[in-house]
């Protein structure tokens, strides 16, 4: 535990409001400021927001490149006695691990299109997806922001919609995923959260097959409830006033 605490102790975390905790994990690419910010609102509804930068994000240095088992032990701590959990993208994967790890302090665990890919593997559009992101990430040839606009392609990020200069600031970040672990690896424990007491959330954007073969695995195996909000490709937090209904009805039920 104090080995935790101490990752805790490193890491980057701003903290919106106050009352009942929640902790929010961003994905690829951004950091959690730039992933949360329409989620921000949520603090003036008696929520604490614990918004952490992954490792290798913002001033929080990275050994190697992004890690959801080293993501999964930061968010494990950071539950603290208990708080809500939302994970997006690959901060999914890691709160999925984080919520198995330590369920007794989960009060709630919404996950938003986690690229859990070997939970549905054997889907054609998954396979698909795999192949093209190994072929991508293992591409030595690109620079880094050819490698961003053609990873934000690959998983549903509107490109076209997104500023040149948050682009080039993305650019910096590359890094981080290009040597980091990559997430058809994750072994999640389904049987362990399908188990567990609290209530659990499937978000997608209905964008994507694989992804939504993915959710689709996740709503079956954890029993979870399921929202789909279209709009804004894989940033499905980004439709805001939709994705925070969401999560103020789950967190309603226990916090």
């Amino acid at each position: 535990m104090q080995k935790q605490a101490q990752r805790v102790d490193d890491l980057e975390i701003q903290v919106w409001g106050d009352g009942a905790p929640a902790v929010l994990v961003h994905g690829s690419i951004n950091t959690g400021d730039e992933c949360w910010q329409g989620q921000r609102p949520l603090a003036e509804r008696g929520f604490r927001l614990l918004v952490p930068n992954r490792r290798g994000y913002g001033e929080c240095a990275a050994v190697v490149g992004e890690d959801f088992l080293v993501d999964a032990a930061d968010v494990a701590a950071l539950l603290g006695e208990g708080a809500h959990l939302v994970g997006q993208s690959y901060g999914g994967i890691a709160a999925l691990l984080a919520a198995a790890q330590r369920p007794e302090a989960v009060r709630s665990l919404t996950v938003v299109e986690p690229p859990a890919f070997g939970l549905a593997a054997q889907h054609p559009a998954v396979a698909d997806l795999v192949r093209r992101l190994t072929v991508l990430i293992g591409s030595q040839d690109l620079d880094d922001r050819t490698f961003l606009e053609h990873f934000l392609t690959e998983v549903g990020a509107p490109v076209a919609e997104i500023p040149e200069e948050l682009l080039d600031h993305w650019s910096d970040q590359v890094w981080v995923v290009r040597r980091g672990r990559f997430p058809d690896a994750a072994q999640i424990p389904v049987s362990i959260l399908r188990e567990a007491p609290f209530p659990k959330l499937v978000v997608s954007g209905g964008h994507h097959p694989a992804f939504d073969a993915v959710c689709d695995e996740l709503e079956r195996g954890l029993g979870a409830d399921r929202v789909e909000i279209t709009g804004a490709g894989h940033e499905v937090q980004m439709v805001v006033e939709p994705f925070n209904a969401a999560l103020l009805d789950l967190w309603s039920r226990q916090n």
